[in-house]
């Protein structure tokens, strides 16, 4: 906690003074282009790896980046997505997994959560990962390992559940949304994106040529 104080310290003499116009504009409230959904592992910083600031997105964390369906019971999940998209009105939807990812380990090993009932419930969302990549559904980059390809399938599972909200799938069709599923290699800091016409993800710079090269 010592460490925490030194930092809210640190953040209250050096960089709230020099940011402090910034701050008083947002306290009239929030304008966010894009929800951000992803993982609660310590090791993912949303606004450190998307290089925005404060007011740019909206955040949503969990174990394994996971969107429980609309048909689901009522959770924080869907309060979050259900205010981005309609009080908002934010224009992206990302869905970013990561290298290592805990949760969908244990998505793939149950073994390794029995014990655990609140996250062997709370994995049941992404049960249809074990499925896809048991059945090769979503085949696996050439570089990736078995986690790698699952956590990239559990982003496209995530994907279709994020299309069973109403309002997600009202303000999509109207162009007004678009969704967008990420990797990101943290050990490298390599992030690659879905490309729905490659069917994979791809990387960074071949998405955008891709996407200029249909526009064209």
């Amino acid at each position: 906690m010592r460490r925490l104080l030194h930092g809210i310290r640190a953040f209250q003499d050096d960089v709230f003074p020099s940011r402090r116009t910034h701050f008083e504009q947002l306290a009239a409230g929030q304008a966010p282009s894009t929800l951000f959904i992803t993982c609660s592992d310590s090791r993912i910083l949303p606004h450190l790896l998307t290089q925005t600031e404060p007011g740019e997105l909206f955040v949503l964390r969990n174990a394994g980046n996971l969107v429980p369906p609309y048909t689901a019971e009522h959770s924080g999940e869907a309060a979050t997505i259900e205010y981005a998209v309609q009080v908002l009105n934010v224009q992206d939807i990302v869905v970013c997994g990561h290298s290592h990812c805990g949760a969908i380990t244990g998505v793939l090993r149950p073994d390794l959560i029995e014990g655990l009932p609140a996250v062997e419930k709370w994995l049941a969302h992404a049960d249809m990962v074990r499925r896809e990549i048991i059945e090769q559904a979503v085949p696996p980059d050439a570089d990736d390992d078995l986690l790698s390809a699952a956590v990239k399938t559990n982003v496209l599972v995530q994907l279709h559940h994020l299309r069973t909200y109403p309002g997600v799938v009202a303000a999509e069709s109207r162009g007004a949304l678009s969704l967008h599923g990420c990797f990101y290699r943290f050990e490298t800091g390599e992030v690659t994106v879905y490309d729905q016409a490659a069917g994979s993800f791809v990387p960074i710079e071949r998405h955008l040529s891709m996407q200029a090269s249909s526009v064209a």
